[in-house]
């Protein structure tokens, strides 16, 4: 009797265990989505998008590899991949969940590809990514900003993924003798091509750091097309960690290149450009006494003392803030105005997506109708401002004969055979006649040939202007944050590369900025001889 009661009550207990044990596979999402798939179950991974380029077709991203095993819980080939193991956190969590996964794994652990599917996937950035204002970053899988974020739709619809698919039984063990089906991301070649020169890229970081330029932008470009060869902002960030630069008080993420600050000395360049244009000789001379009253407003020369009695070329080289002031007065307003807006001032410069220089600002004909605000332009003071993009225009108009060229940053699209479609070239137009042009090239030359130039390199003939300018704010010690510019070309005949260069604080133009356009101008000649050689 006892019997026949105990049977039916273990039944029933059996029942109820199997039924539970029904309900929790039923209610794991990746055991109920195996079930769906009738016993089979995919892993795949994102191999490689879509590539960014430089103008050599060199890669700027997709330039390293990671490594991810496929790990199959209560396998022995688990066990003895531990020792390439590169996230254990991950390893754990998946052997719990008892379902195969992907774990990042070092390379070693190609070896192991006997036992393991081992896929190989490109890392999109490193911590070291050149240009990280232009190239931009991504999060979960979009592009946020510069490239990525401009050309996104056509960068995350190339794509070449990883996967592999197992059989599996009902509580997510892989059923062996089934095999599996792996298929392995292809390299891609298509992507977008930049007019960024890599190795001139790398060359203007190197430069930037090793003299310390820790706040400031270095932007190249040709003269002879208007393509930007190099951009760098500093601080920069790393792209392949946003999230630990989002508090910085540096703004890491602010495009300096793009950015406007007061200019200085530079401007003279358009003062001296307005008067020649206007029929000024050059050899206008004026007596620089130290200061100059401007209807009760007294301005002073860098040079205290003065520089006597000087000229245009001599007033350019040593800077004389007085000879400008004076060479402004006999300026016709609208014509010193309409130079200027013709030189790039007061324009915004569209690069590529949300990739823009400023405008930055621009005094008015009805402002320099005041003695005061006009004595202040003529040397780049007052409200003008301006960005690097557009100073390094500037410059390489004078450059290429007074000719200029609208900045571009993209060279073409690449197609997976390897052909690239390269964008339409815009015409420059003529912005200073060659009368002029020949006079300022002449005065940037002896400029940077100065006894005092730092900036003079070893292996070229260059031309440049150096600036100081005052920005009204001050450090915790009472000291003038001066912004310090330098801009010039090289070589001086037939040139090929324009570069400004700007530093938020430092000493002067010449000694902050003017090493920096130095060593990119010498380190970029040996750069074209050793690519000569190695096509010869």
């Amino acid at each position: 009797m006892k019997r026949t009661i105990f049977v039916p009550i273990i039944s029933v207990a059996v029942s109820a265990l199997l039924i539970a044990r029904l309900a929790v596979l039923i209610n794991d999402s990746e055991i109920a989505a195996v079930s769906a798939r009738r016993g089979t179950y995919t892993l795949k991974t994102a191999g490689e998008y879509a590539g960014i380029y430089d103008c050599n077709l060199e890669p700027l991203v997709n330039c390293s590899e990671k490594y991810e095993a496929v790990i199959i819980p209560n396998h022995i080939s688990s066990i003895r991949i531990q020792p390439y193991l590169l996230d254990m956190d991950r390893y754990y969590e998946g052997i719990d969940k008892n379902l195969p996964f992907l774990c990042r794994v070092d390379e070693r652990a190609a070896e192991f590809e006997g036992e393991n599917i081992i896929f190989r996937s490109a890392v999109r950035t490193d911590s070291d990514q050149l240009a990280p204002h232009i190239i931009g970053y991504t999060s979960d899988g979009a592009g946020m900003c510069g490239i990525e974020k401009a050309y996104d739709d056509f960068l995350r619809s190339n794509c070449s993924n990883n996967s592999v698919t197992l059989h599996i039984d009902a509580v997510g063990e892989v059923l062996n003798g089934l095999g599996s089906q792996a298929e392995f991301a292809e390299k891609l070649q298509c992507g977008v091509v930049t007019t960024l020169d890599k190795n001139i890229q790398q060359i203007c970081e190197n430069a930037a750091d090793e003299n310390g330029l820790t706040m400031g932008a270095i932007v190249v470009m040709d003269p002879r097309t208007g393509e930007i060869k190099a951009s760098v902002s500093r601080p920069d960030f790393d792209t392949s960690n946003v999230a630990a630069y989002m508090d910085d008080p540096d703004s890491p993420f602010v495009n300096r290149a793009m950015s406007a600050y007061s200019v200085g000395s530079i401007f003279k360049l358009v003062t001296a450009a307005a008067a020649l244009e206007q029929g000024i000789s050059p050899e206008y001379s004026y007596i620089c006494t130290g200061s100059v009253n401007v209807n009760g407003q007294i301005f002073n020369c860098h040079k205290w003392g003065g520089h006597g009695e000087i000229d245009m070329q001599t007033a350019m080289v040593k800077s004389c803030n007085t000879y400008f002031i004076a060479l402004s007065e006999y300026l016709d307003k609208d014509d010193y105005i309409q130079t200027a807006q013709t030189l790039g001032f007061g324009e915004e410069i569209p690069i590529c997506g949300d990739i823009a220089s400023a405008s930055g600002t621009l005094q008015t004909v009805r402002d320099i109708a005041v003695a005061a605000e006009r004595a202040n332009m003529s040397f780049g003071q007052g409200k003008l401002t301006a960005t690097p993009m557009q100073i390094c225009r500037m410059t390489a108009a004078i450059a290429n004969g007074g000719v200029m060229n609208q900045p571009s940053l993209i060279k073409g699209i690449r197609a997976d055979d390897g052909t690239v479609e390269y964008s339409g070239v815009t015409a420059g137009k003529r912005v200073l006649s060659y009368e002029t042009v020949k006079h300022l090239k002449r005065f940037m030359y002896y400029t940077v040939r100065a006894d005092n130039s730092m900036s003079n390199p070893e292996s070229t003939l260059a031309a440049g202007k150096t600036s100081t300018a005052q920005t009204g704010r001050f450090d915790e010690d009472g000291n003038e944050i001066l912004n310090c510019w330098f801009t010039g070309y090289f070589p001086t005949y037939n040139p090929r590369y324009a570069v400004t260069v700007i530093s938020e604080g430092g000493v002067s133009g010449n000694v902050t900025c003017g090493p920096i356009f130095k060593q990119i101008a010498d380190e970029t000649i040996a750069y074209e001889k050793s690519a000569k050689s190695a096509r010869e």
